[in-house]
């Protein structure tokens, strides 16, 4: 790579000193860069070979969603905890900067999932989102039910405390703290987890890419109304009442993130899940 953007979270990288350092390094390698914050509301550059994300997981979804249109591949540095997404620590920043500057990268592209919201019978919409679509109660504490359709056909009814819909890269996110399964990041499907059901009979449901699920709000237990929040990637909230509607396909979009090593996918499981 000739050029790249150095894209940081000031909120876990104060006054942006990692990226400076980070930007010093590429000086040193012969690549340009320059430095955003990613907690500013602009543009990311887009005419960069490549953007380094400086933060977390959450700092990822957010550059992804960002970057959606121009496609620029994404390299994760984790300032935050697990951080499934961002590959690189920083002990290992000398070594993997190297790589980038000498094209010694692949790039892997991960699926995305496209939702539309249908409320008081207008669609809304798509909106777009690399980890998960959850829907989840929202005000008053009340056991909402949701009805499942697959393909436009009826699946089933549940109640529970929401529904998450979540592409493989999402599956080690909240889907993963719900019970859902974990998937390798390379497939392409569509996993459907229940969230603290109220049935010993709901689990979570693997679909194929090409499935469009639509969940259905009911009413709550007793006839009463129940809000529900939609959020893509933890953004973007709307909120659903009874008859309201949530569709999920996958998206024609993907966001391609950078890998700078051969690890695969048990072995990158293993060592995150070792932390």
């Amino acid at each position: 790579m000739k050029t790249i953007g150095i894209i940081s979270n000031s909120l876990k990288d104060k006054d942006l000193k990692v990226a400076e350092l980070i930007a010093d390094k590429l000086k040193a390698l012969g690549v340009e860069s320059s430095i955003s914050d990613l907690c500013e509301d602009k543009e990311l550059p887009d005419d960069h070979d490549g953007l380094i994300v400086i933060g977390g997981d959450g700092s990822m979804l957010s550059a992804a969603k960002r970057v959606r249109a121009t496609g620029t591949p994404l390299l994760g540095v984790n300032l935050g905890n697990v951080g499934f997404l961002t590959e690189v620590e920083m002990t290992d920043i000398d070594e993997c900067l190297k790589k980038l500057a000498a094209d010694e990268y692949s790039i892997s592209e991960r699926m995305m999932l496209s939702g539309s919201c249908t409320i008081a019978g207008q669609k809304e919409e798509n909106r777009h989102a690399l980890n998960d679509i959850v829907l989840s109660r929202h005000g008053d504490l009340l056991v909402a039910g949701y009805r499942i359709y697959v393909n436009g056909s009826f699946l089933g009814d549940f109640y529970a405390d929401g529904v998450i819909i979540s592409t493989p890269t999402g599956s080690t996110a909240y889907n993963m703290s719900a019970g859902g399964p974990i998937v390798s990041p390379s497939a392409r499907l569509i996993v459907l987890t229940p969230v603290c059901s109220h049935s010993i009979n709901s689990r979570s449901i693997v679909f194929s890419e090409a499935d469009e699920l639509t969940v259905e709000i009911l009413e709550a237990r007793g006839g009463k109304t129940a809000q529900i929040g939609v959020s893509f990637d933890g953004s973007e909230n709307r909120i659903l009442g009874c008859g309201d509607r949530l569709t999920a396909t996958a998206s024609h979009k993907v966001t391609r993130i950078i890998k700078l090593c051969d690890d695969g996918f048990l072995q990158v499981l293993n060592r995150k899940m070792s932390i």
